[in-house]
């Protein structure tokens, strides 16, 4: 098989969805025989002054791990300049790395990559694949995100549709997404859906008694409500807090969240406001030892099978 080069601002030891998963993925190959390069930050997700080394091999996989801003994930200006300086750090290593022939795998972190792989695989005659967790610029258009609409949303699209038209390939994780390219143009011959997945030997169902986080986080008799992740600017949050204004008196309800995010903080700012600091628990992302763990907090009463969900 050939060479895997594989683009992504974030991988191992990352712990953000698309680094787990793309990890997963590349180090499975690599097991098998095949000879992989991965094109990362150096940055940790929730840690945008943390470096971590230029390169490295774990696994078998080659990591090389490009210098960008580190203004995080705070403000959407900020976050522009490191997409940007990670667009040109990334596209001076893929000139000297991608040889002819190679696969590059583009993920769609930082958004629009697909451009800057497109142009790199043209010039050095690799075959390129686009992986897409998300579509933009729609995303950012629908979220509001200042200025991106009108001419300039129309100009990204149209670059954006040249890269997945360019490409031998593009995986999608749902059906939607393939009526959403295949309406902008995209042949349907060159999409393919591989719904994203969980490793089912570390993810596994745990009993109430023999989960030690219950016990440690005082979860033992409480029926949890839980949300574990990034809480980002797509997501809704006031159904959660409908409930646990209606719930507030009873004790044995507790609203779990794990993780950060854009609207996290504005959650805790309003439970806060709203006097529910009793309902509500918030922790940091736990260490992928720990997942099974965590995600098995919301199954109900342990003392009464009746009210599991």
């Amino acid at each position: 098989m050939k060479r895997l080069i594989v683009l992504n601002r974030y991988f191992f030891p990352d712990h953000s969805a698309t680094s787990q998963i793309l990890s997963d993925l590349m180090f499975h190959f690599s097991a098998t025989g095949v000879e992989v390069h991965v094109i990362t930050s150096k940055q940790l997700y929730n840690e945008p002054e943390r470096q971590l080394p230029a390169k490295e091999i774990v696994g078998g996989v080659s990591i090389h791990r490009v210098s960008t801003t580190k203004f995080g994930r705070s403000g959407l200006a900020g976050r522009a300049v490191d997409y940007f300086s990670f667009y040109a750090s990334a596209r001076r290593l893929l000139r000297g790395l991608l040889e002819p022939g190679d696969i590059l795998i583009a993920m769609t972190d930082p958004p629009l990559i697909s451009v800057i792989a497109m142009r790199a695989a043209q010039f050095r005659g690799a075959h390129l694949v686009n992986w897409l967790q998300d579509i933009y610029p729609e995303v950012a258009t629908q979220l509001g995100v200042p200025f991106l609409r009108g001419p300039l949303a129309a100009g990204i699209s149209y670059l954006r549709d040249w890269s997945l038209k360019s490409a031998a390939v593009n995986v999608v994780v749902g059906q939607t997404m393939v009526e959403k390219l295949t309406a902008r143009g995209i042949a349907l011959s060159r999409v393919t859906t591989i719904p994203n997945w969980s490793d089912d030997h570390e993810i596994v169902p745990v009993a109430h008694g023999d989960n030690p986080l219950r016990r440690e986080w005082g979860l033992d008799d409480k029926f949890v409500v839980g949300y574990s992740g990034n809480l980002g600017r797509a997501h809704e949050f006031d159904t959660v807090l409908a409930a646990a204004e209606r719930l507030r008196q009873d004790p044995r309800f507790v609203f779990l969240f794990l993780g950060s995010g854009h609207q996290m903080d504005k959650l805790v700012r309003i439970v806060k406001t709203r006097g529910l600091d009793s309902t509500f628990r918030f922790l940091p992302y736990q260490d992928r030892a720990l997942l099974k763990y965590s995600l098995w907090m919301c199954t109900g009463y342990p003392s009464s099978p009746r009210s599991r969900v």
